[in-house]
């Protein structure tokens, strides 16, 4: 009886262990299939940026470079505004993402106190301006009177604090960081600034991590503000500089009459330039990603697990 028993649980067990690789493995080959599916595409941007123009409209390219060329490099990177347009983007992106956290943090912090009066009423308001503003021409209106227009100030102010970033971090100082330990530290003495700067800040490097991606991403990538409140080409973010020559390229290459019959050279190139400017926009961010992924997974899920 007792060996049947033993031989009955040895078959339950191993019945559960194969049952758990079939799920490992129809698990990776779900994330197999949703990998090449998100892959394929930038690997065939970045291909046809260096194929021949006229072999990638023919179709005759799907996977890897065929006519190898570096003439869209070149045309782009001929253009001297490009240089100017990294530039703007790099000091855009390191100083709007300082002023970000410093002031993200500095209303999340306070907000994820138990002890600070109307926080409730606060945490309203907060949340009241992801649903309703002032829209475009108020904004702009307010950003005029403010002297921004036409200054860097103009890409850095407006948009120096994001609600939803403001909300993740005080939900991760509120369930990641121990009220008692904040306590004690008051006990001891521990001035606010002090327990911000020695205490909550080294135990929340992951959600800090989580929002320099989340900042820095948004200002790389960010023209819309640049193309409504800047007028001074020499101010002009990557972004909107890439735009220009987009246009530029394409519509130089047109015949008179303002129609593109036949696959001219230049029409050609035109086509081609569009796939390289995609990877100069992206190259920074693909570089950045693999340092922050681990801290950019763990501060959003521990951050998300209480409202």
């Amino acid at each position: 009886m007792v060996t049947e028993r033993r031989s009955a649980a040895s078959v339950r067990a191993r019945s559960a262990i194969d049952d758990g690789r079939w799920f490992d493995a129809g698990v990776n080959a779900v994330a197999a299939v949703i990998l090449l599916i998100v892959l394929y595409p930038l690997l065939f941007v970045l291909s046809a940026s260096f194929s021949d123009p006229r072999q990638v409209m023919n179709g005759e390219m799907w996977l890897w470079p065929v006519g190898f060329t570096l003439d869209a490099y070149r045309e782009v990177f001929n253009y001297g505004a490009v240089w100017v347009g990294y530039k703007n983007t790099l000091f855009y992106s390191f100083a709007g993402t300082i002023v970000n956290i410093f002031l993200t943090t500095l209303a999340a912090y306070p907000l994820s106190r138990r002890d600070l009066p109307g926080r409730n009423v606060f945490m309203f308001v907060v949340t009241f301006t992801m649903f309703f503003n002032g829209g475009l021409i108020p904004t702009y209106l307010l950003v005029r009177d403010l002297g921004m227009v036409n200054t860097v100030w103009a890409l850095l102010v407006p948009n120096a604090i994001a609600t939803y970033n403001l909300i993740v971090m005080r939900t991760y100082f509120q369930s990641n960081i121990p009220w008692e330990v904040q306590e004690a530290a008051h006990i001891d003495g521990c001035s606010n600034v002090r327990m911000l700067t020695h205490i909550i800040l080294p135990l929340s490097k992951p959600i800090i991590a989580v929002m320099v991606l989340f900042y820095a991403v948004g200002h790389w990538n960010a023209f819309f503000n640049a193309l409504i409140y800047l007028r001074n080409d020499a101010l002009y973010p990557l972004q909107l500089v890439l735009r220009e020559i987009l246009i530029i390229s394409q519509s130089s290459y047109l015949d008179e009459g303002g129609s593109s019959f036949g696959m001219t050279e230049k029409l050609l190139l035109a086509e081609s330039i569009k796939y390289a400017l995609i990877i100069i926009a992206s190259i920074p961010v693909l570089i950045m990603y693999p340092f922050v992924q681990k801290h950019f997974v763990k501060g959003v899920m521990i951050g998300s697990i209480k409202g």
